[in-house]
């Protein structure tokens, strides 16, 4: 029995105990309070708690009417019965409509966030498509002027009678070069990305190279890199150079950002018919107004960042078939899930 029930019943009781204690009210209106107990029980329990209440009121007044009043008591008993039953049954109603339209909100809402993150995906989309043709002009303009400037160096370079400022001078052109040929070589990755090789790939085997290359990615900073997969995951239907790639970023990301002597934790398992793979550190994390930017072209929380590795790992998950995020995590620090489909399974 619910509390309210108790309550009515409580209620019933005393009202009953009052009746047979004074004969002046129960003529008139302690019948009459009965209604209370009754539509109460009937608000909160339903139409058959609410019968039930009524029923025992009416047995109750039947109980101490006297023999002038008797009638009129059972036709009153009748009318709390049908009281507490009407009282329930509309009360019934109320609350179906009441969970129908909490519902119809629940399921409007869930719309709207679809809605939303498609939008968000499509304005994504228009700037990633945007950005591609800008990258894959320029590239092309820059390339060639950059060779040349490239040869030139290594020319000049082979003159014995440099002194230490010229050889500097040479050097620093040379290493500028390079940072901008890399950079130009991300810009065509992001532009035009080579179509994945799919495969059914043994994901520990993949985790293994990754763990590996991170591991000589540190440069002498104590950080300490942890696998845990979580019991035994099926094949992944994936790129493995790709995945390697996507998750070798992932990995120097968690390291950079981690103090000495913190934790990367590259993890695995299975949720559902798709593959969670996660790399978490407790570095320093980004800021919640940013989280949502992380996978914007340019925008980067590095000094020398350039803003194109983590948009590039996300464009290369979502042609295999999975989807990249991020979350902060509750202490400190970010977790960056990957999930991809498993083999045989779209």
């Amino acid at each position: 029995m619910s509390f309210q029930s108790k309550v009515s019943v409580g209620i019933s009781l005393l009202i009953c105990l009052i009746v047979a204690l004074g004969d002046g009210f129960r003529l008139f209106f302690l019948p009459q309070v009965y209604f209370l107990p009754v539509v109460w029980t009937a608000v909160c329990e339903g139409w058959k708690a609410g019968g039930g209440i009524g029923a025992g009121c009416g047995v109750a007044l039947l109980f101490f009417s006297t023999p002038e009043d008797s009638e009129t008591r059972v036709i009153f008993a009748a009318v709390l019965v049908g009281t507490g039953i009407l009282a329930g049954i509309l009360s019934d109603i109320q609350r179906r409509k009441s969970r129908e339209y909490q519902l119809r909100c629940e399921e409007m809402s869930a719309v709207h966030d679809k809605v939303q993150a498609s939008f968000e995906g499509m304005k994504r989309s228009e700037r990633l498509s945007a950005l591609g043709q800008l990258s894959a002009g320029l590239a092309h303009e820059i390339r060639n002027p950059l060779a040349s400037i490239a040869g030139a160096t290594a020319i000049l370079e082979r003159n014995k009678d440099l002194n230490a400022q010229d050889s500097r001078c040479l050097e620093i052109i040379k290493k500028e070069c390079y940072r901008l040929d890399g950079l130009l070589t991300n810009f065509l990755n992001f532009a035009r990305p080579r179509p994945p090789q799919f495969q059914a790939v043994d994901l520990n085997m993949v985790l293994d190279v990754v763990l590996d290359l991170a591991t000589h990615g540190v440069r002498g900073k104590q950080i300490h890199l942890v696998k845990h997969i979580h019991s035994p995951v099926p094949l992944v239907e994936c790129d493995p150079e790709q995945l390697e790639q996507v998750l070798l970023n992932l990995m120097i990301n968690a390291v950079e950002a981690s103090p000495e002597g913190e934790t990367v934790v590259l993890s695995a398992r299975q949720d559902g018919t798709k593959i969670l793979i996660q790399v978490a550190d407790h570095g320093h994390g980004v800021q919640p107004a940013h989280v949502d930017r992380l996978f914007d072209p340019f925008f980067t929380t590095k000094e020398h960042g350039t803003g194109l590795g983590l948009p590039v790992a996300h464009q290369i998950v979502a042609q295999m078939g999975g989807r990249l995020s991020a979350a902060s995590n509750p202490g400190q620090g970010m977790t960056f899930s990957v999930m991809l489909p498993t083999a045989g399974m779209e």
